[in-house]
């Protein structure tokens, strides 16, 4: 699976369980290193770093990522293996 499509089948989810995101365009106009896509989800900032199996985050990403945890925030890298359990976390509240 691609990175893009990963990613279709993180927004459908979020869209099926009318979640609030953004997706973040990467580009020269785009603060570099931010997470893929930012919501709101039961009142939480979360924040996702999608990745394939084998895709690897930069040293930015990583960076990112523990910059909005240490504000209070969940922030993660979440590969397509993942998915599943994360859903199980947004259907149960335990995000």
């Amino acid at each position: 699976m691609t990175e893009k499509q990963f990613q279709d089948k993180v927004i459908a989810f979020l869209r099926s369980q009318q979640i609030y995101y953004v997706k973040v365009w990467g580009g020269g106009y785009q603060t570099a290193g931010i997470p893929d896509i930012l919501c709101c989800i039961q009142g939480k900032f979360v924040a996702l770093e999608l990745k394939t199996e084998k895709g690897k985050p930069t040293v930015l990403q990583k960076y990112n990522l523990f910059k909005i945890q240490e504000a209070g925030g969940h922030a993660r890298i979440l590969r397509p293996t993942e998915f599943e359990g994360f859903k199980r976390q947004v259907l149960t509240g335990a995000i």
